[in-house]
């Protein structure tokens, strides 16, 4: 079994899995944004999801020779070790249901500030708990003025949102005195069949043309919608890792005596098992129970749906593979500084301006608020980085 010893080691994997976990929701979005129906989407990045953890654990987990102390991936799957596979499978399901939600709070929020939002959270509320379970093995007087950092990015992050929203209704708004003229052209505006051209990023005839091309419509919805799905998607994440912390170092003494603590690809197994199980589970209900007003679906039609599956295939590896880096990184460095691969959204935002033109053309407030949302993360994600240690 290969395991990351060395300070650098770990943080090499964590600045891979930030690579990896921002990229893989813009791919997401990106679909939802060409009109495949997010319950599709799912269903195909959950099945390479549970495939990257099978591969990390075939191939790291069975590298070297097995041991009493550290035991081979495949070796450990017959010992008696459920108190910790259970506390893997409850980190899987939490981070489903973070994932999950995610998938509809980017169509309201914009892919950058959820990411900022829930990323934050996650930090603020988890890299203190792993902290704590970790025997204080990270620099306290580094690690918490990081986390404080990351809960100024959260404020940050919601108004970066409010203003962006308001940006966006004043372009609708005045496009619509524009048209007011001819009551023949404000039908097809609303119908989407006055644009005739591409629309420039940040127009007002991009958001309509885009609206009428999603799959989750937006217009006339709330924002507090979006919002409270993205707090409850940060909670949600900011419990998986505590959970994987438990279930690799038994810190509870839940295992029997003699029995080895669970390595963490055996971890990372159980843990991907459950969070495709109950992705699985939800997304079929979905397909014949769609929440926000999205059409039906059903098994056969999702199965017919090529349109994107590629992509939504390379989430998945994307992730998993993310997340398998992230637990490797953290069993070496301690798993609060390996919450430092919580700076994803800087790797979503680039992706959301690159590709979907995210603030193209909004005010200033909102360019100051994004800039300064940006630099508390960067700020944070180095102080936490400096506050690794190592596990003995």
């Amino acid at each position: 079994m290969y395991l990351v010893e060395s300070k650098g080691g770990a943080i090499a994997c964590m600045l891979l899995a930030l690579f990896f976990l921002g990229t893989w929701p813009a791919i997401m979005t990106l679909l939802e944004r060409r009109g495949r129906l997010p319950q599709h989407t799912y269903l195909d990045y959950t099945l390479t999801n549970l495939l990257a953890a099978i591969i990390i654990a075939l191939t790291f987990g069975e590298i070297g020779k097995s041991t009493a102390e550290q035991p081979n991936f495949i070796a450990q799957l017959s010992q008696d070790n459920w108190p910790s596979v259970l506390f893997a499978m409850a980190g899987g399901v939490v981070l489903s249901l973070g994932n999950l939600s995610t998938q509809y709070a980017w169509a309201f929020v914009g892919l950058s500030v959820t990411e900022v939002i829930t990323a934050s959270i996650t930090v603020v509320i988890g890299t203190t708990l792993n902290y704590f379970l970790d025997d204080k093995i990270n620099r306290a007087e580094i690690l918490f003025p990081g986390v404080g950092c990351f809960l100024i990015a959260v404020c940050l992050g919601s108004a970066v949102h409010s203003s962006n929203a308001a940006d966006n209704k004043a372009k609708l708004n005045k496009l619509k005195i524009e048209y007011a003229s001819s009551s023949q052209e404000l039908m097809n505006l609303e119908k989407g069949n006055g644009i005739t051209e591409k629309a420039k990023a940040g127009t007002a005839n991009f958001l309509i043309e885009l609206e009428n091309r999603r799959a989750i419509k937006v217009f006339g919805k709330s924002t507090f919608i979006g919002l409270v799905i993205t707090f409850f998607a940060g909670v949600c994440f900011s419990l998986f890792s505590p959970a994987f912390n438990l279930a690799t170092n038994d810190q509870w003494h839940t295992l029997k005596e003699g029995v080895p603590k669970l390595v963490v690809y055996t971890a990372f197994f159980y843990f991907s098992i459950s969070c495709f199980v109950i992705a699985l589970i939800l997304n079929i209900t979905f397909l014949y129970r769609p929440v926000l007003n999205l059409p039906r679906s059903s098994f056969k039609a999702y199965l017919s749906d090529w349109n994107g599956r590629g992509w939504a295939f390379l989430a998945g590896f994307l992730c998993g593979f993310g997340n398998g880096l992230q637990f490797m990184g953290g069993q070496a460095a301690g798993y609060a500084a390996a919450d430092a691969v919580q700076a994803l959204p800087l790797v979503s935002t680039f992706w959301g301006i690159l590709l979907f033109g995210e603030y193209r053309r909004s005010s200033r407030r909102t360019y100051i608020l994004l800039v300064s949302m940006l630099f508390m993360f960067i700020v944070a994600v180095a102080v936490l980085m400096a506050s690794s240690g190592h596990r003995k």
